[in-house]
């Protein structure tokens, strides 16, 4: 899928910068494999985005994962609260934030808004099942 909006547009993505990369080393190594595609559905007016995206963004800093395979979606809401941007209906997204991570054009993990555990522990688990 070629997307045109592919590296880092969201303020809610800027990696925080306290967020103890030792302390969650399996988590981090989940995130290794270089055929991952993390698509990540946020906005910055959103208070759950604001809270949990900084930390997300710094495990895959700390995964070491480029720009290239981070996409970023600017999600806005109607007054009804219904969401729309980039590739909303294509990927279902009705709150947000929302994580993808995709291998080889297949999603193989999702994270929506209301779960009990960040982002990255969520997703690792996920991952390494």
């Amino acid at each position: 899928m070629v997307d045109a909006n592919v590296g880092r547009t969201l303020e809610t993505m800027k990696p925080n910068p306290v967020w103890d990369a030792n302390s969650w080393s399996d988590t981090v190594a989940a995130f290794s494999d270089d055929t991952l595609i993390i698509r990540v559905w946020g906005g910055d007016w959103c208070d759950d985005c604001r809270r949990q995206l900084p930390d997300f963004a710094a495990a895959i800093n700390a995964a070491d994962i480029p720009n290239k395979r981070v996409h970023e979606y600017s999600v806005e809401k109607n007054a009804d609260g219904e969401k729309y941007g980039p590739s909303v209906k294509e990927y279902g997204i009705n709150r947000i934030p929302t994580v993808v991570i995709e291998r080889e054009d297949e999603e193989v993990a999702r994270f929506v808004e209301t779960e009990s555990v960040p982002i990255a522990v969520f997703l690792a688990e996920q991952l390494t099942e």
